[in-house]
Parts: C-alpha cells; sequence; structure tokens
C-alpha cells in the first residue's frame, strides 16, 4: 500500500481547521491546499483524509465517505463566508463567485433562489477588489472574508450562515471531513484518532486553546479578539443535529440522490 495512504492528511489551507492540525504530531505530513484543490487530493489518493467543501462530497459521493465527529460548521453567523456589496442584496443584479469554495456558492445560490429572483453569476478568482468591479456583489471565504470584513465592515451584506439559520433552523455544515471508500480502515481510524486528540485538548484546555489562536495569529494577521470571537463561530465537532443541518444542505442545495455514507459507524 502507498506510503501516502498511512502519513499524509489533507489540511484546508484556512484558518477554520487550526484546533484541528495545530502542533499535530510530526509522523503526520500535511498537505495544505484550497478547500476545493483538497478534493481532486484525496481522489488521487494524496493524502488519506481531507476536509473538502459539503458541495464537492455531494458530486463525488460516490467514491467518497464521511468521517464521523469532525467538520467545519457554524450555528447562525460564520464570520467567514460573507457577501459583500455596494448595494442591498435586494438590488443586486450581478455577484462574482469565488472558484476556491463550491459549498459556498452553492449556498448562497440556494438562498436567492429562495427568494425567487433571477441573479447573474460570475466565476472569478477570490480578489475583493477586482470582485466588486465586475459585480455588484462578492462572495468570499475563509481568510480572505474575514481580512475584507476588518477592512470594510460596511460592505457586508449576508453572513451565510445566519441566511441558513435563519432559513433552515439548522446549522450549516461547510466542510466535511471525507477520505476515498477504498481507503483501507486501520490507517484511516489513526489519522481520525489523531485529529480528534487535537480537537478535544482545544475544547477543553485554556493553553492549548490560547496556542491555537496565537498560531492563528501569526498566520492570518487577525487580532486576538476577532479569533477569539472566531472559534466561538466555527466549530469542529460534529453531533447529530449538526449532521441534521448537512443532510439538508445536501439534500435541497445539492439535490444528492443516495444518503450519505460514513467510513464507520
Amino acid at each position: 500500500m502507498a506510503e501516502t495512504w498511512t502519513t499524509t492528511l489533507g489540511r484546508v489551507a484556512f484558518i477554520n481547521c487550526d484546533p484541528l492540525y495545530h502542533e499535530l504530531d510530526s509522523k503526520w505530513n500535511v498537505l495544505s491546499a484550497p478547500p476545493a484543490w483538497l478534493t481532486g487530493h484525496v481522489l488521487r489518493r494524496d493524502c488519506i483524509l481531507a476536509p473538502i467543501p459539503a458541495a464537492d462530497y455531494a458530486k463525488h459521493a460516490d467514491e467518497l465517505v464521511l468521517l464521523p465527529d469532525i467538520g467545519i460548521g457554524s450555528q447562525g453567523e460564520v464570520g467567514s463566508v460573507l457577501l459583500f456589496g455596494a448595494v442591498p442584496l435586494s438590488s443586486m443584479k450581478t455577484i462574482a463567485l469565488p472558484s476556491d469554495s463550491a459549498t459556498s456558492v452553492a449556498l448562497l445560490k440556494h438562498l436567492i433562489s429562495q427568494q425567487g429572483r433571477p441573479m447573474k453569476y460570475v466565476s472569478t478568482g477570490p480578489d475583493y477588489e477586482s470582485m466588486m468591479a465586475m459585480a455588484d456583489g462578492a462572495l468570499l471565504i475563509g481568510d480572505r472574508a474575514l481580512e475584507a470584513a476588518r477592512e470594510f465592515p460596511e460592505m457586508v451584506k449576508m453572513d451565510l450562515g445566519k441566511a441558513w439559520m435563519e432559513q433552515e433552523s439548522l446549522p450549516m455544515i461547510f466542510g466535511v471531513f471525507v477520505a476515498r471508500k477504498d481507503t483501507p480502515l486501520e490507517p484511516l481510524r489513526r489519522a481520525h484518532a489523531a485529529l480528534l486528540e487535537n480537537l478535544e485538548a482545544f475544547e477543553a484546555q485554556t493553553t492549548k486553546r490560547e496556542s491555537v489562536i496565537q498560531w492563528s495569529m501569526e498566520k492570518s494577521g487577525l487580532g486576538h479578539e476577532r479569533l477569539d470571537q472566531y472559534y466561538g463561530e466555527v466549530f469542529n465537532r460534529l453531533n447529530q443535529h449538526h449532521l441534521d443541518g448537512l443532510f439538508r444542505f445536501l439534500k435541497s442545495a445539492c439535490e444528492i440522490g443516495n444518503e450519505p455514507t460514513f467510513a464507520w459507524d
């Protein structure tokens, strides 16, 4: 079996998974990439598991399985999946979409379609200024959304996590951890356990949480107060209530055909 099955974990190149990956045991290699890129890495066996957009899981559900307990979600405001605009959403006719997260794009289109009004979408790179120059609104995710909201707070027109919660009364799960269906179960369990152990330390130990925040500050340029708040908005541990939100999104926004499957119960 290829060595990458047992040593390489995919990691999204944003701070929303830092509680899982901070000071991870050195026996694990970490492949950092944008969310949509990680989908391809998993499918090509570049890594044993990775967090990918929930919409990408729906697209490749015949090849992938979900891992239990961990993901990327919000119970209301997410803070890092934002629609910006110089005019209110009700006045927008065009929205620029980033190419680095299928879930956020699918969610925005779903939310707007529920309002029953037309919208023109333009796909482009995730750069705030160029996106705003070509459209009435711009969707940004991750660190770029946090940074743009800090610099242009008056331009934030929708927090997509909050909008989903208001519409569905369920949390929004933006990212899911997946593996190929043919991944050997034993190394997959070890990789999953390593991430979960890190998350448990983040949840239980003040010093661990502080270390994660400091690490995120160095990478993102965001302040301590904002990151402390952010790790209350975004969570990585999933329970059944969160899975109910995930399954609702997969069916209503992604139109997944089959029931989601997990690597183990």
